[in-house]
């Protein structure tokens, strides 16, 4: 598929790709993949992570970018070069800057299985030495709201504890009827499925579908029962993506 091919599907949801990794953790990724072989300029990749009892994440080492990780069910320990140790539960969020470099670790939490949605956001290259920092939020600590017929909880953006160096937002709505997404001027963003059923710009949308956003636009979700997604954008850097890795150069 060349990259025109593949930019003009995204026009519709596709369905994200299960990969693997070499811990034996499995995820469900929205982007890059084989259908959407591209970053998202300011994202680098997003998927939805499952991780048995007995798998999970040694030690690893990390820099060039930040990490946002929501935890949608069980919980999730993380321990860090920083010193930092902490548990994140169900609607739970953590952002990570590597910035010049960290070392993490994630494991399930309480023998349980989890599972929750990992979101790497580029560093401009001016802030790629920055020092490494690490802040996490609890699920009261986000502001939830009724827009429309939708329940929406604000996980980095006004009225968050979150930020990063990118300016962004990321939305966990979920629609029991109809909601309007609106991305701002000059930003690109994507739409995820995480539970649920509905429609996006009338095409059909589920868990695991994800579209990606490349102009400002409003995009209309609908449902006659109940549709989780997070909805993300932000601001492009306008700078080459080089992942190598868990490096983001």
């Amino acid at each position: 598929m060349t990259e025109s091919e593949s930019r003009a599907s995204a026009d519709r949801p596709m369905s994200g790709e299960m990969v693997r990794h070499g811990t034996g953790v499995n995820s469900n990724r929205a982007f890059p993949t084989d259908s959407y072989p591209h970053n998202l300029d300011p994202f680098v990749l997003f998927e939805r992570f499952y991780i048995d009892p007995d798998k999970g994440f040694p030690m690893h080492p990390h820099r060039g970018f930040e990490i946002v990780s929501y935890m949608i069910e069980g919980g999730m320990e993380h321990e860090d070069s920083l010193g930092v140790a902490n548990t994140a539960y169900e609607n739970d969020a953590m952002r990570i800057t590597t910035g010049s470099g960290i070392r993490h670790s994630e494991f399930p939490a309480d023998g349980q299985a989890c599972t929750g949605l990992q979101l790497w956001v580029n560093l401009p290259q001016a802030e790629k030495d920055a020092d490494p920092d690490y802040v996490d939020a609890t699920a009261d600590a986000l502001p939830t709201e009724e827009r429309d017929s939708a329940t929406v909880t604000t996980v980095i953006g006004d009225g968050s504890p979150i930020s990063l160096y990118t300016p962004m937002e990321y939305l966990d709505v979920s629609v029991t009827d109809a909601w309007t997404w609106s991305v701002p001027t000059e930003w690109s963003g994507f739409l995820y499925g995480v539970a649920g059923s509905g429609t996006v710009e009338g095409h059909s949308f589920t868990d695991g579908d994800v579209l990606p956003v490349t102009d400002a636009r409003s995009v209309a979700l609908r449902s006659d029962e109940s549709l989780r997604v997070v909805a993300v954008s932000g601001r492009p850097h306008g700078e080459p993506i080089r992942q190598r890795g868990p490096y983001v150069l």
